[in-house]
């Protein structure tokens, strides 16, 4: 039998074929990719909360739990890595609600959860590769010269 055929590309380890992107075109298609998916976390937490399933007839104060998402705005916005990172980090406790409520809630509140769920996967998924990416084109740092 033979062995697995590696396919050339960006992510040969990975098995996936050559993404016909140079590097300039990777970045803003991860970073729109990650501003998209922060977007529809923030109206998805907001209509989910206020008019589609709140908790509360009328909405609910859970609306409020948009507003840690609202920060990193301006970082994605300004293509700051540092904020790329730590939303990286940040996401993983609305996967958690989302999972939790997708378990619990009944219809439509589960649905709303699988939504937000998918949301978060694509946005960390978005921000992981954006730092990959970037920091595979950075420059090494230059060395001090001895005297």
């Amino acid at each position: 039998m033979d062995p697995p055929r590696k396919l050339p590309g960006k992510f040969p380890e990975l098995g996936l074929a050559p993404l016909n992107m140079n590097k300039t075109t990777q970045i803003d298609f991860t970073r729109r990719l990650a501003l998209g998916s922060l977007l529809g976390l923030i109206v998805l937490g907001l209509a989910w909360e206020m008019w589609l399933a709140p908790i509360r007839p009328g909405g609910s104060l859970l609306a409020l739990k948009v507003l840690p998402l609202c920060i990193p705005l301006a970082g994605i916005l300004k293509n700051r890595m540092y904020t790329y990172r730590w939303v990286s980090l940040l996401v993983w406790l609305y996967f958690t609600e989302g999972v939790v409520r997708a378990w619990s809630d009944r219809a439509p509140g589960n649905y709303l959860a699988f939504v937000e769920v998918l949301l978060c996967l694509t946005l960390f998924a978005a921000c992981a590769l954006h730092v990959r990416v970037r920091l595979k084109n950075a420059q090494p740092p230059a060395t001090p010269s001895t005297l």
